[in-house]
């Protein structure tokens, strides 16, 4: 196994990877910036380093910083966790160079998958289900005649990046050509290029991934499907497993059939299908995130299974027959609840510090977090605090247990989006399990009156 690990992130990522070496006996190297330097997962790092300033540039994405820590440790691997550095090729071959393995798929796959069109292009000539959309857009005139073909509404999407930035609709020619240099400027400071793509714009789809876990020696399994429809702004708030009020059959057979196209890819690490899903199409493939997901947490609690010591062992090379059971099944319901520091309703970002930060705890309650009382939510950063994680013995059970915990989260000296959490936790669509991607413009608006 890893002797040494450097854990390249920050906050409930890195929080939750140290936890995960530490009880696999490896050291673990945190590294952090100047904003972070009071950050509570610290003391619990084998070592810590400073690598930087405050804003990211500085620190989480300065890739010579980070590879001096590994240099000066000494160490055999580097878990990249999520967001910042976790899908950046580059990086990931620099890691291998210095001699220090990439806990994570190989360069190849970041990049192949990172660049969504010719994701798409590659996983449809091996049969995943997909949608109508465009390739890279050249100018306006192709997007034009690209919206024409694909049919109103389309959905302007970055092709170098994700996570909801730069994702514009488009109802109508003038919309979509006064959306296209706004979604262009956007992708050109968040990802580096200004690429962009269409796809058809589903109304109120359900938003289904999978996770994907494989070795070095061929071998890819699943671990079942998470829902992730309650979403603002494109970015997830409310994640779960298994997906509710679906054919176990249909999405075990999707499953099974993402699972067998990464056998024949190739594929060699932990990874998550992004799907869509429409009551009258199915599943259309959205992307592929090569790394570990904010989410994985609901998936842990219903199989039992630590995917980030999973994806640690396999990078180190042990086979999955060793890893995993022969079986794996899903026991009960969890339900993730992203806790933002942020307006509950018009999500603008809340920073200050934490004067009061006492998180739940009990019996199937987990929470994941990189934050203590006393600490300050700085602007530089992604404003989630806290994830709210909870498993119960049904969907029902999981859904009081996560509203009992929120009740109980008590935070003071910033705003929280937990008053949203909870209106949508009581909202009829999603109690009976009729979830989707517009869900939070309802829950919005009742949260308005």
């Amino acid at each position: 196994m890893f002797e040494k690990v450097v854990v390249a992130n920050r906050g409930a990522a890195a929080a939750r990877i140290i936890r995960a070496l530490n009880g696999m006996g490896v050291k673990s190297v945190a590294v952090y910036s100047e904003a972070d330097e009071s950050a509570p997962y610290l003391a619990e790092a084998s070592e810590a380093h400073a690598i930087g300033g405050a804003a990211p540039a500085e620190s989480y994405l300065n890739q010579d910083a980070i590879l001096d820590v590994v240099k000066e440790t000494n160490a055999d691997g580097l878990h990249p966790g999520y967001g910042f550095l976790a899908e950046n090729s580059d990086f990931a071959a620099r890691v291998e160079a210095a001699e220090c393995r990439f806990i994570g798929p190989a360069a190849q796959w970041l990049e192949a998958m990172g660049h969504k069109t010719r994701a798409r292009d590659m996983m449809k000539e091996y049969g995943m289900p997909m949608g109508s959309s465009s390739s890279v857009l050249k100018d306006d005139d192709e997007a034009l005649a690209a919206a024409s073909d694909i049919g109103y509404p389309v959905l302007i999407k970055p092709a170098g990046g994700g996570g909801g930035i730069g994702m514009l609709p488009a109802r109508d020619d003038e919309q979509l050509v006064k959306m296209l240099e706004r979604a262009r400027s956007m992708a050109e400071r968040s990802f580096g290029t200004a690429e962009v793509y269409l796809e058809r714009l589903l109304e109120q789809p359900r938003h289904i991934e999978f996770q994907m876990v494989a070795d070095e020696h061929g071998n890819v399994r699943h671990l079942f499907e998470r829902d992730c429809s309650v979403q603002r702004r494109h970015q997830k708030v409310i994640e779960e497993a298994p997906a509710p009020a679906l054919a176990r059959e249909v999405v075990v057979d999707l499953a099974d059939s993402a699972a067998s196209i990464l056998t024949k890819m190739g594929y060699n690490n932990i990874g998550t299908v992004e799907t869509l899903y429409d009551g009258n199409g199915g599943f259309n493939f959205l992307e592929m995130n090569t790394r570990l997901q904010v989410e994985h947490g609901v998936t842990e609690e219903v199989t039992g299974i630590d995917i980030v010591a999973t994806q640690v062992r396999s990078s180190f090379g042990q086979p999955l027959s060793e890893i995993l059971p022969d079986d794996v099944e899903i026991s009960g319901h969890s339900i993730q609840a992203r806790v933002y520091a942020e307006d509950p309703i018009k999500f603008f970002p809340s920073p200050g510090p934490l004067e009061v930060f006492r998180p739940p705890s009990g019996d199937g309650i987990r929470v994941d977090t990189g934050f203590a009382e006393g600490g300050t939510v700085t602007p530089y950063y992604d404003p989630m605090i806290a994830k709210v994680i909870v498993r119960g013995d049904d969907r029902q059970d999981a859904i009081d247990k996560l509203r009992e915990a929120l009740d109980e989260f008590m935070i003071e000296g910033i705003k929280t989006n937990i008053p949203f959490i909870q209106a949508t936790l009581q909202n009829e669509a999603f109690v009976s399990g009729a979830v989707h991607t517009g869900l939070a413009e309802d829950v919005v608006a009742t949260l308005k009156k």
